[in-house]
């Protein structure tokens, strides 16, 4: 035996060059539309976002750090101080504004969608897209933060359970759903954009500007 070690396989080149054709064909489809990452806290939608933002040589926008800049607060503060309702009345108002700034991948709070004049507004001016995760794949993430308002309680987890009743019914109305997944987030990205490139090809059909 020579000893020396398998040279580690690498991705086809031809796979490589339909990612990167496939993100391009995205990136032109959108036109000023926005890409809207919705879903629960620990669904991956700022990491992912960043993600696919930069597959798609757009903007990242998070909309909790917008808010706070608008406020001049943090998001807990805000929650402290005057409590959940005015805080999602400011989230309805910067989100809306941010909508009309596309394109941008908008990574929005997991109780934004939960807004009807949210979800019409991005329904007008985006595509919205579920990042999808079981409760034990959300613990796991969220136990490393400590900064989420609605979890400083004695029982989390029992608050997340909670959350996923009440949320996941209307998540499911968003235009895509994926399931954010434990491994490679770029694994993550390559399924979004996929699925982004079938959604905008059957829009283009549909509205009879391509056949």
């Amino acid at each position: 035996m020579s000893g020396t070690q398998p040279l580690k396989s690498k991705p086809p080149a031809h796979d490589a060059a339909r990612k990167s054709e496939e993100a391009t064909s995205v990136a032109s489809a959108l036109g000023s539309r926005s890409i809207v990452l919705v879903g629960l806290m620990g669904a991956g939608k700022t990491t992912v976002g960043r993600r696919l933002a930069n597959r798609l040589d757009l903007p990242f926008v998070d909309a909790d750090t917008e808010i706070e800049k608008a406020a001049g607060s943090s998001i807990a503060d805000i929650f402290k101080e005057f409590g959940e309702a005015h805080f999602r009345d400011g989230e309805q108002r910067v989100i809306h504004r941010l909508l009309g700034e596309g394109p941008q991948i908008l990574a929005t709070g997991g109780g934004a969608f939960m807004n009807p004049m949210t979800r019409e507004a991005t329904r007008e001016n985006g595509i919205s897209i579920w990042l999808k995760a079981d409760l034990d794949v959300l613990m796991k993430r969220v136990s490393r933060r400590s900064h989420r308002p609605l979890l400083q309680n004695d029982n989390p987890e029992a608050v997340m359970k909670r959350l996923i009743d009440e949320r996941y019914p209307i998540y499911a109305t968003a235009d895509l759903s994926i399931d954010s997944k434990e491994g490679p987030h770029d694994a993550v990205v390559d399924e979004i954009v996929h699925a982004l490139a079938i959604e905008l090809k059957c829009a283009r059909t549909a509205s009879g500007t391509e056949t």
